[in-house]
């Protein structure tokens, strides 16, 4: 059972990265088979500058190693290392109906929200179904956000193996419901482009700034608040806390006598401490960056040998060799 997953080296990873994609896909080290990539041909749609490109994409690579992934037991490589995958990308696109490119949420919702539309945003499921279906992937953890684009994946291998026979795995998507989308300090879905995350690592003072600048109503401490659960501080101590320090403070917030303050103070306290073993594997990592790099040819050399039997099929497959 291969699983596989990538985040784009857009800026600086939140959590809403490691509760929803991060943190199943290195669990499922403990299960099977599994590869996970930097997607930085994805980060072109958005940033144009190469040294934050650069720079994005190494600080991806020390956050997964320092959040637990083992490039011993995994494969671990930038996408741009497997030039195969541009290649699948035009031979799925020339059978993607543009009706179904055209009903893609994330294209919709990113161009809504004032972001430039071009063809790589247009394309990103196509490269996408090009990531997942050049290894051999049986299942693909996703937050429920982007479950749509292993649809069109399948949907895409599905009208390939018609068309040609017999030639792609077709994936399954892994969504855990309880994590599937983490809200932002806005209570918007968690992403960079709204601007409402909160990092992984990243300055201790900055980051407790922003929690205790999460926005709540006028209520006072001492008055009851029923629709505590509906709290978006005690939502995101859920992520962090065992379930009975969690339900401990929904509880003294729906009765009444918890304040705000002591509320979200408890947030920052849970969550700092939650990354604190991270924070010390990741210096480790950005002290010894020749490693890291060696890490990620190691792990380019693995898939490419992968991919380079999935492209062989598919080229057998639709006559160009």
């Amino acid at each position: 059972m291969r699983t596989l997953t990538g985040i784009t080296p857009s800026g600086t990873l939140h959590i809403g990265n490691y509760f929803g994609a991060m943190r199943p896909a290195i669990d499922a080290q403990k299960r099977g088979d599994c590869f996970y990539f930097i997607a930085d041909y994805h980060s072109m749609t958005t940033v144009t500058d190469a040294a934050e490109r650069r720079k994005n994409t190494m600080g991806i690579a020390l956050d997964w190693l320092a959040c637990g992934l083992d490039p011993k037991n995994s494969v671990f490589w930038r996408q741009s290392d497997v030039p195969e995958v541009c290649e699948l990308m035009w031979m799925l696109g020339s059978l993607a109906p543009m009706g179904l490119m055209e009903r893609a949420h994330s294209y919709k919702d990113k161009t809504a929200k004032g972001i430039e539309a071009n063809f790589g945003l247009f394309a990103y499921p196509v490269l996408m179904a090009a990531d997942i279906l050049l290894y051999d992937v049986n299942r693909v953890p996703v937050g429920r956000d982007q479950k749509q684009h292993v649809e069109m994946t399948r949907d895409m291998a599905i009208k390939f193996n018609h068309t040609y026979g017999d030639t792609f795995v077709i994936p399954e998507s892994e969504i855990r419901d309880e994590v599937a989308v983490i809200p932002g300090l806005d209570g918007q879905k968690m992403s960079k482009s709204y601007g409402n995350t909160i990092e992984i690592f990243g300055d201790e003072k900055a980051l407790r700034k922003k929690i205790m600048g999460i926005v709540m109503d006028s209520r006072t401490p001492a008055e009851p608040k029923p629709d505590a659960d509906k709290n978006l501080a005690v939502q995101l101590l859920k992520l962090f806390a065992t379930p009975e320090v969690s339900a401990d403070y929904e509880n003294r917030l729906r009765v009444g006598g918890l304040g705000y303050g002591d509320l979200k103070k408890a947030l920052f306290e849970h969550y700092w401490n939650h990354f604190t073993a991270a924070r010390v594997r990741r210096a480790e990592f950005a002290a010894n960056l020749d490693h890291v790099e060696v890490v990620l040819r190691d792990g380019a050399e693995r898939a490419r040998a992968v991919a380079e039997q999935v492209i062989g099929r598919a080229r057998k497959a639709s006559g160009l060799r």
